[in-house]
């Protein structure tokens, strides 16, 4: 289901164009993840790399990413996005299962996540022993996106090495027939993206070509200044209760990317 290394750039490149935010920015809804704009529960599992807190290597990173959040809160309309608080930005490599899937799963089978920890791990190994070419996997900052209901930034693969390794690492758990047997199941195109944060009330006076120019002004600065790069070392699971915790568990499979 995912895409050839050229055919992702290329997407993800004309979801930063005029045009794509005209028509994302009509249709953007209030996020249900949050109520009084505080996370509701929202649970499941999800392969990712380190949130920002446990990042070490990206230090830098995402303390530019922290000030673009703020700089973007500051520039449009208030109240309407929900920041993500910075210590939980991570980047989301392969959705696995939450909410009413997740809650079913575990209350008809008591070993589900004990059986996903294994599929997981299972996974893991095999991508391991792909014997991928050696070098970085590291993907740089495009642009803003519009989500329907989120704001996020998108990330495209500095090389096509970059790319194949998390293409290969996905194609190693959705072709897991363990893993699918326990009800995951690739839903989604990969839009490599770190979320900053979730839509609240859509103000009826919503000013969409003001918000479509403060965007394109943050993909201006980009284009200007030197490449904001995102290093992947690891790949881990990880539960999350809401849309701002992601737990860390010791039993939780990992594997170098």
């Amino acid at each position: 289901m995912d895409e050839t290394y050229q055919i992702y750039v290329n997407r993800v490149a004309s979801l930063t164009l005029p045009t794509t935010y005209q028509n994302q920015l009509k249709n953007i809804q209030k996020s249900p993840k949050f109520q009084q704009r505080q996370p509701v529960t929202f649970p499941g599992y999800t392969v990712l790399t380190p949130p920002y807190q446990d990042d070490l290597i990206n230090e830098s990173f995402y303390h530019q990413l922290t000030l673009i959040q703020q700089q973007l809160v500051a520039k449009i309309e208030p109240n309407f996005l929900i920041p993500v608080p910075p210590e939980s930005f991570h980047l989301t490599l392969a959705d696995l299962i939450w909410e009413d899937n997740y809650r079913n799963a575990v209350k008809q089978d008591p070993t589900f996540e004990q059986n996903l920890k294994q599929a997981i791990s299972d996974s893991f190994q095999a991508y391991q022993k792909m014997g991928l070419a050696k070098g970085q996997c590291q993907w740089q900052i495009l642009g803003l996106l519009v989500f329907p209901r989120a704001l996020v930034v998108g990330l495209v693969p500095c090389n096509e090495l970059s790319y194949d390794k998390i293409f290969q690492l996905r194609r190693s758990l959705y072709q897991n027939q363990e893993l699918i047997g326990l009800g995951v199941e690739q839903q989604y195109h990969f839009t490599a993206h770190i979320t900053l944060g979730y839509f609240d009330e859509i103000p009826d006076h919503l000013d969409t070509n003001q918000l479509e120019s403060a965007l394109l002004s943050f993909n201006d600065q980009w284009m200007e200044k030197e490449a904001q790069i995102l290093t992947i070392e690891q790949a881990e699971l990880r539960k999350f209760e809401n849309m701002t915790r992601f737990l860390s568990d010791q039993t939780n499979p990992k594997v170098r990317i």
